[in-house]
């Protein structure tokens, strides 16, 4: 009975039990204890161990019930042959590979930041806790599979108010971000479909074609946007753009070239565009561009946003707007799909919008970003002897051009050291295609106005960039 010799603990918070059952099964496992081999009797290990006979009548059924003994009528309980078994619970704490924290800067010039400080959460609350009640008792049930009516009506009248897009709710589909709609819409596509993306581009957006085992040509992008000349060579029948501020780069899509992707998509009956308007709420300078959909004429356009930058990355409410001959596809598709965004949150932001508080507060957050980006131009202005920004029309973030004697990877290196979080342009190109010009993207949504200033400066003093001389003529 050595065998069963445990140190138990019977003043100990585990029951004595699940103390016996423990070590047994421990030594079953470690073949301490070898198959076929029979355990002693209940009585005997009883006064053996001087515990009841109840607790190993527990410890053992419990054993015989996970398969690691069985009961011989009459004989008595042997060990069972565990390799065998299905599963063998183990101890993974070593299997298991601590996965990587994400990094965190002191000074972060993340491109996908908000000012977090400025969100209303009174206003927010307010919603929230009435829809937590009795009455709105019908929202625990499964909704409606494209999304909540009542937001999708919101969302129709926005997008025409503000980017003159003409839709109707039935056109809208809901769901929990791009990474979980974007693959719906692919599958609207036949499978040998080729698809051109913008280069650089979404890291994401492009993994995700590729998961899918989708054929992707990259096409390049300059100040104008995506060459359009470049997509009508190749095999491409739908093309994935952010024509209000092309991610990363900052272009606008001219209106020359927005009319050329139209006239492309507009030969040929299985042409389409992706459009992915994920910023378009804050522009700095000119008047309001309108969507690529609003000046479509031929039902080619595939309209896509999120509440991603305009409220909280966190909320996960993005959508979708289809062009009427798709919409038969997607219902063929998807007809047994339901919505993946909870209906309380899909409310929240419905009746957020509905009572105007939606335009509230992005007339607030245009004013919040105008100021930290008019301070960032002005600042980075100081540096122009080696620093040339592009892209500063809209969005939240810039390109930072820098003329430098070290290599991009080293100057982000550098920054890295200094505690600085910045994000070269490398690392969003889809090709293997480099250039000697050192580009970083230079988010300023998440940094506070006032920290601006003190975040550029040590920035270009782990650089050792200096401020221009009055004698000094621009970087060009």
């Amino acid at each position: 009975m050595d065998m069963l010799l445990f140190q138990l603990e019977k003043n100990g918070e585990k029951p004595l039990y699940d103390q016996l059952y423990s070590g047994i099964k421990e030594a079953i496992i470690t073949k301490k204890i070898t198959v076929g081999e029979k355990l002693p009797s209940k009585r005997k290990l009883a006064d053996f161990l001087n515990i009841s006979q109840t607790t190993i009548e527990i410890a053992y059924a419990q054993l015989l019930a996970e398969g690691y003994i069985i009961s011989k009528s009459r004989v008595g309980y042997f060990v069972e042959d565990i390799d065998e078994l299905p599963y063998i619970q183990q101890d993974t704490s070593m299997l298991l590979k601590e996965q990587p924290r994400k990094k965190t800067y002191a000074i972060d010039f993340n491109p996908g930041s908000i000012d977090i400080d400025a969100f209303p959460f009174q206003t927010w609350r307010k919603y929230a806790k009435e829809l937590f009640d009795d009455a709105s008792k019908e929202l625990l049930l499964t909704g409606e599979p494209q999304g909540e009516l009542a937001l999708r009506t919101e969302i129709a009248n926005y997008l025409y108010q503000s980017r003159g897009v003409v839709c109707s709710p039935e056109q809208i589909v809901i769901g929990s971000g791009t990474e979980q709609l974007l693959p719906m819409i692919l599958r609207l596509f036949s499978e040998d479909t080729c698809f051109a993306l913008e280069n650089p581009g979404y890291p994401t957006v492009h993994r995700m074609f590729l998961q899918h085992k989708r054929q992707v040509c990259p096409i390049a992008v300059d100040d104008e946007g995506i060459l359009i000349h470049e997509l009508e060579k190749t095999a491409a029948n739908v093309v994935y753009i952010t024509p209000s501020h092309q991610f990363p780069t900052g272009a606008v899509l001219s209106a020359t070239r927005r009319a050329q992707a139209l006239n492309w998509a507009a030969q040929s009956p299985s042409r389409y565009i992706i459009e992915d308007d994920y910023d378009s709420e804050f522009r700095y300078t000119g008047k309001p561009i309108p969507a690529l959909q609003a000046l479509d004429r031929n039902e080619k356009v595939i309209y896509m946003s999120t509440f991603t930058k305009s409220l909280m990355p966190s909320l996960r409410v993005a959508y979708f707007v289809l062009p009427p001959k798709l919409l038969t596809t997607y219902n063929d598709v998807f007809n047994y799909y339901s919505s993946t965004v909870p209906r309380f949150d899909q409310h929240i932001v419905a009746n957020f919008m509905r009572d105007g508080h939606f335009s509230k507060h992005l007339n607030r957050m245009r004013k919040v970003y105008r100021k930290k980006h008019e301070k960032l131009t002005t600042i980075l202005e100081n540096y122009s002897t080696q620093i040339k920004i592009t892209g500063e029309q809209a969005g939240m973030h810039i390109l930072l051009n820098v003329q430098h004697e070290l290599s991009e990877q080293q100057l982000q290196h550098s920054a890295n050291d200094a505690g600085i979080g910045i994000y070269p342009l490398s690392a969003y190109r889809l090709d293997e295609n480099t250039t000697t010009q050192a580009q970083f993207l230079l988010g300023f949504g998440g940094i506070p106005v006032h920290k601006i200033e003190s975040s550029i400066e040590k920035l270009m003093n782990c650089w050792a960039i200096q401020t221009k001389q009055p004698s000094s003529s621009r970087f060009k």
